[in-house]
């Protein structure tokens, strides 16, 4: 996962993008600079972590269920809820969904609309 320099990690599943924010201002950076309004944006439920944004340069509806589902582990993996003996929940959405309320600390995001996966924590970056 390249990612010198950057405030994100990067990889590529099946010809698609996937960024890894790497703190709570690299998340904002990532989330409301680097991603457009169609690309998807992931992020573990209830918990501090990193923000995923999956680029989405077609204007796709969803994503292919193979490049959902590691974008989703990978949100899940690089949160405090690495370590969960079960499936923990990843709320998806456009990145388009995802505000930043008035105030908030670095990180903080409000949602208006979303859907939840439920995922195992797992760093499927190197393969």
């Amino acid at each position: 996962m390249a990612s010198k320099g950057k405030g994100f990690r990067s990889l590529s599943v099946t010809g698609f993008e996937i960024l890894v924010g790497k703190g709570d201002a690299e998340n904002d950076a990532l989330t409301f600079d680097v991603a457009e309004p169609h690309d998807f944006w992931l992020h573990v439920a209830g918990v501090s972590g990193s923000h995923v944004i999956v680029r989405n340069p077609q204007h796709l509806r969803s994503l292919p269920r193979e490049v959902r589902d590691v974008a989703a582990a990978l949100a899940a993996y690089h949160s405090k809820a690495r370590s969960a003996r079960g499936k923990v929940a990843v709320h998806l959405c456009q990145a388009r969904d995802v505000r930043k309320p008035g105030g908030a600390p670095a990180g903080q995001v409000q949602l208006k609309r979303y859907e939840t996966l439920r995922i195992y924590p797992r760093d499927v970056s190197s393969g």
